[in-house]
């Protein structure tokens, strides 16, 4: 499978589905992370927040790309969704991870919008949350019970933003983590809503197995007592 996580600053993406990368990386599977800016508004300076995006992805094995925009000032319309149409291109996506785009930052909400429209031959794009989302009702999630202190020291490598009085607060993150399990019948995972899903339980000659993504998708809006707790065993998409 070949993934692109797009975000618009440095530790969103670690953020909103850093453990669920963790696990495409155990299956083998090709990732790219696409930020769209330096995050040169945050604590520290742009160049000490791109060290520490190039250190995370490379704890997922990611293949790292720049939008080159200013942190602030991702622009609504053609000039951001060709930044993505690249990354989508370069990376040959099948499944495409970014912004929810009801949020309070103006960036995240231009990223997502530019995201959803590059994507138009993607089979599948996934919102993810972050803590400056707003509502956000997730139906499908990923288990990540044996992954959280991975997807903690995972977020770690964002130093600069995790210091005390930083933007980031990691026991907010794990209770995020532990109420999105509630949720999805399993201690830890993250949540997703999605643009749009193909679920291909197709099995494959290349199938390996114990590279399986563990998946629990959400009760059913007419049927809220129905559990469904599925695992594909196969690729996910094409």
């Amino acid at each position: 499978m070949r993934v692109l996580a797009v975000g618009s600053h440095p530790d969103d993406v670690e953020l909103g589905c850093g453990g669920t990368l963790l696990r495409h990386h155990a299956r083998g599977d090709e990732i790219t992370v696409l930020v769209m800016t330096g995050g040169e508004r945050g604590i520290y300076d742009a160049r000490s927040r791109r060290h520490e995006q190039q250190y995370a992805a490379a704890l997922t094995g990611a293949n790292l790309c720049w939008g080159g925009f200013t942190d602030g000032a991702v622009p609504h319309g053609p000039e951001a969704v060709s930044v993505v149409d690249r990354a989508v291109a370069a990376s040959g996506a099948d499944v495409l991870y970014t912004h929810a785009p009801d949020d309070s930052h103006q960036d995240h909400v231009a990223t997502s919008s530019a995201c959803l429209a590059a994507a138009r031959r993607v089979p599948t794009v996934l919102y993810y949350e972050t803590p400056s989302t707003l509502e956000f009702v997730p139906t499908v999630f990923i288990d990540l019970d044996d992954l959280m202190e991975r997807k903690i020291r995972l977020v770690r490598a964002h130093l600069s933003q995790v210091l005390r009085n930083g933007p980031v607060d990691l026991d907010a993150l794990v209770a995020q983590a532990r109420f999105r399990g509630a949720q999805s019948r399993t201690r830890h995972a993250e949540a997703f809503r999605p643009a749009r899903f193909l679920w291909d339980l197709l099995d494959t000659p290349n199938h390996t197995p114990g590279h399986a993504l563990a998946v629990v998708p959400a009760p059913l809006e007419r049927a809220a007592n129905l559990r469904i707790v599925s695992e594909v065993v196969g690729t996910l998409v094409r």
